[in-house]
């Protein structure tokens, strides 16, 4: 029995770690603006990134980092009681973090908040957990750590409920909004009160192409969510994969897309062209507009025949 957890174990890890790479490729480094200069500034749209290796932490604000570690970032929020982190990753990464966050305070991680429950973003958090640290989600993510378990990721003991929740701890506050459903039922939008820099997860990876098959995502509510977070009052944020600071822009850029990607293939649906010769018609359509985004010709085929999914079945 041991032997057979242990394959289990290194099968879950293999396969979330191709994930994550796989994501970098597409969503990461399918960027225009793939890896982050030390300003967090935009690179040209002309350039050709690299993949991104190894990890880096940039300061956003007083007290407030963004890490990545390959290909997935998250933030940190230091105060003079402890530190807040959010999504821990993987346990590599959150070794890394662990030694990082030393080097700028000797204080405790008091809390760790999961963005949602993709366990790209959320695995490793053991090490906080093991100092103490209190895990919080929204409550809808509960469910789905318990319908399928995984190992390496701590379940939260504090959640809420609702569309809003604030975590103070020393002289910051910490606001938690959940915008309903869109890239699962549980994702949340993170931001300090001293910082105008929210942490945006997977909503909208900055100049990137979605994932191929789009999963786990309601698309119309994504595009809702998105004009919500439009109207916002901030003017950058920091996604959950890419660069370390994106424009609000690029948020528009992709629910641009999105709405162009369902027009598209719905007109041709509602004209009778057969099932199999959509995905061209639309990528032609889509092209001059988002060509630009690195990756489109490999995935924009793939987007659209997950948008015919989504108008045939209603998912």
């Amino acid at each position: 029995m041991a032997h057979i957890d242990y394959a289990r174990t290194e099968y879950r890890r293999t396969h979330i770690r191709t994930f994550v790479v796989l994501g970098a490729l597409v969503i990461l480094c399918g960027s225009t603006l793939c890896g982050a200069a030390p300003t967090g500034a935009e690179t040209p749209r002309s350039a050709l990134p690299a993949p991104v290796e190894g990890h880096e932490v940039t300061q956003i604000g007083p007290g407030y980092y963004t890490f990545r570690y390959t290909g997935a970032r998250n933030v940190f929020l230091i105060t003079r009681d402890g530190v807040i982190v959010t999504d821990p990753i993987e346990p590599e990464a959150a070794t890394v973090l662990r030694k990082e966050i030393r080097k700028l305070t000797p204080l405790p991680v008091k809390y760790v908040i999961y963005s949602h429950q993709h366990w790209d973003h959320v695995r490793g958090g053991r090490i906080f957990a093991e100092e103490g640290a209190i895990f919080i989600s929204h409550r809808n993510c509960i469910a789905h750590f318990r319908d399928l378990p995984e190992p390496e990721i701590v379940v939260p003991t504090r959640t809420f409920s609702g569309n809003r929740y604030v975590l103070k701890l020393g002289e910051r506050k910490f606001e938690l909004r959940w915008l309903g459903v869109n890239h699962g039922d549980c994702l949340i939008v993170m931001t300090p009160d001293h910082v105008n820099v929210p942490f945006i997860v997977d909503l909208g990876t900055a100049g990137g192409m979605p994932l191929p098959f789009i999963a786990d995502y309601s698309l119309h509510n994504w595009v809702r969510s998105l004009r919500e977070l439009e109207g916002w009052s901030f003017e950058q944020y920091v996604g959950g994969h890419g660069i370390a600071l994106a424009p609000k822009s690029r948020l528009t850029e992709r629910r641009e897309y999105l709405e162009a990607l369902m027009t598209e293939t719905r007109r041709e649906l509602d004209a009778g062209t057969p099932l199999d010769q959509i995905p061209e018609v639309v990528a032609g359509r889509l092209r001059e507009r988002f060509a630009h985004l690195r990756g489109f010709n490999s995935i924009v085929r793939d987007n659209v025949s997950r948008t015919i999914t989504y108008y045939g079945m209603g998912w």
